[in-house]
């Protein structure tokens, strides 16, 4: 029986990137998986919705050419050419991690994982891999069977989350795995739930002409970002013509030959019906914590999620977690650092629990959303006096000359040390201007060095110094 130092149960981002760190520091490594490389982000979720999102983003800017002096006759779209597109996007990038993984000497085992016995002492783990019929190995991939591991990382990621009586049924109730792989483009839409997938998928099929209805329990979409933010979101997707409705819920769903007919709970005690072609339920995921044995083992597990230390390290000797399964945020990135972060607590390397308060999120409609660290109200509650600086995108030559000028850019400072504690994006291309707020905080930079810090220009990260200013009154440009 084969025996490796660590044996990763999933090839997501995080298992992935752990496999390939474990293998740089000199460990005999392995990764599980049953259906693909690269997991849900590359295949079903981050990289094709960008790609969906890029076709969508090209289409709107040739509809609007005339804004610009131009002419374009005839704008129309293949949505099967759109489609195929974006799963030559995932094919290219699954192939390019099991590259990864050969070139770093990473086994891969195709298969159903489960864990028979945790490393004990110096007796490793058994792992059985049993044959999975989901999809064809890659080439090189070694067969099911029975496999040893002194360490053991569970990196199984997380599942859309079925509401009961709303489940997804693939034809008329979609999950995000049918949204991006429409066989006809719905005339209209209905989404449950506003947090990034749901508006991701809303802006979409909005850009690309259905009608389209956002359906939100919370008072506010995009719930976890801040709201200044959500509010200006949603004036901009009002306008594109996405109908909202906060505060409400979907209580059942009747079914038609090729259409849904939901009922709606307004939380005021009134109902109505809406009718669209297809409902997209984007309400939460859940972690993939059963079926690997871990109850058997005693890995305490709490509301869904597997517990862990911050390390990666669970409750069981030899045993550890990272990504989705391991909580929130759900996110690639935290997934990656934290396969990261729990190799090399392995190896004995000094480490330290991520600041999960530091962590960007991201939202790619249009306009683009990102945030970090806390939100101006999360600020306020923990008791912290705060400056807010804000910059408007109209006030941006940049912004102007692309022909962005709605956005805004704000920040979030302590007043009396000048610590930046969050920052926060809506506008043009904001999804790759946030790592400077990100940078700055891990550094802990103060508002002083910020301000200090020369942009260059024409940017739109200018408008990044600007709201830094405007939270002390120094604003230069508006």
């Amino acid at each position: 029986m084969t025996t490796y130092d660590i044996l990763i149960i999933g090839a997501g981002p995080g298992g992935y990137v752990a496999a390939i760190r474990a293998a740089q520091l000199g460990f005999k490594t392995a990764v599980v998986d049953r259906e693909h490389l690269g997991g849900i982000c590359l295949n079903w979720g981050c990289i094709p919705t960008k790609a969906l999102l890029r076709s969508a983003e090209i289409f709107h800017y040739m509809q609007h050419a005339g804004d610009y002096g131009l002419s374009v006759q005839g704008a129309g779209f293949d949505i099967g050419k759109v489609v195929q597109r974006s799963r030559g996007v995932s094919g290219r990038l699954n192939g390019g991690v099991g590259m990864l993984l050969k070139k770093n000497k990473v086994d891969v085992i195709w298969g159903e994982a489960s864990i028979e016995a945790a490393p004990k002492g110096n007796q490793p783990g058994t792992v059985a891999v049993k044959e999975t019929k989901r999809a064809e190995p890659p080439k090189g991939a070694l067969a099911a069977g029975s496999y040893q591991a002194k360490n053991i990382i569970v990196a199984t990621g997380a599942r859309p989350r079925a509401l009961p009586g709303i489940e997804p049924d693939k034809k008329l109730i979609w999950t995000y795995y049918e949204a991006m792989v429409p066989p006809a483009m719905p005339k209209s839409l209905l989404v449950m739930g506003s947090g990034a997938i749901g508006i991701e998928f809303a802006s979409f099929y909005r850009t690309m002409g259905a009608e389209v209805t956002v359906v939100e329990v919370m008072p506010q979409i995009l719930p976890v970002e801040d709201a200044e933010i959500a509010a200006l979101a949603r004036k901009r997707f009002e306008k594109q013509g996405i109908k909202i409705l906060t505060g409400t819920k979907v209580v059942k769903v009747d079914k038609g030959a090729d259409s849904i007919t939901a009922t709606l709970d307004d939380g005021k005690g009134g109902t109505s019906t809406i009718t669209a072609d297809r409902l997209i339920s984007a309400v939460g995921v859940v972690c993939n914590v059963e079926g690997i044995g871990l109850e058997a083992l005693g890995v305490r597990i709490e509301r869904g999620v597997v517990v862990t230390d911050g390390l990666g390290r669970t409750n069981v000797p030899g045993i550890f977690a990272i990504g989705d399964v391991a909580g929130p945020p759900m996110l690639a990135h935290k997934a990656e650092h934290e396969g990261v972060i729990c190799v090399e607590t392995i190896k004995g390397l000094h480490t330290h629990p991520m600041d999960k308060g530091m962590i960007p999120g991201c939202t790619y409609c249009h306009p683009q959303i990102a945030s970090v660290g806390l939100t101006e109200g999360k600020a306020k509650e923990q008791g912290f006096d705060v400056k807010v600086g804000r910059f408007q995108f109209v006030g941006n030559g940049k912004a102007i000359a692309l022909g962005e000028p709605e956005g805004m850019v704000k920040t979030i400072f302590e007043k009396t040390s000048g610590r930046l504690l969050g920052a926060h994006m809506i506008g043009a291309e904001v999804t790759e201007l946030i790592q400077g707020y990100v940078v700055a905080m891990n550094l802990e930079t103060t508002e002083e060095e910020l301000m200090h810090t020369v942009f260059p220009h024409p940017t739109l990260s200018e408008m990044m110094h600007e709201s830094v200013l405007d939270a002390y009154g120094r604003v230069i440009h508006m």
